[in-house]
């Protein structure tokens, strides 16, 4: 199954429920939205569109360094139950 992509080329992701992974989109209601208004998303939609990936990788970004410190004071916790 190939990845969809959006009309910038960016992969277009969901997050998976219960995890920090993502997962391909096949539901996409912005797609839908471009569909209807002939296939063209206006300047302000694209902004808005580009502002929230940024803040997804931002958030995504803040997520890894959080486990990254929950790894290091469960492997702290381990030596000092040993």
């Amino acid at each position: 199954m190939a990845a969809e992509q959006l009309s910038d080329g960016s992969p277009a992701c969901r997050r998976q429920p219960g995890t920090s992974r993502v997962a391909p989109f096949s539901d996409r209601p912005v797609q839908a939205a471009a569909a209807s208004g002939g296939g063209r998303v206006r300047e302000a939609e694209r902004a808005g569109l580009e502002r929230l990936r940024w803040e997804i990788g931002e958030k995504n970004k803040r997520i890894r360094e959080l486990e990254m410190v929950r790894d290091v004071f469960e492997r702290r916790i381990a030596l000092r139950v040993k």
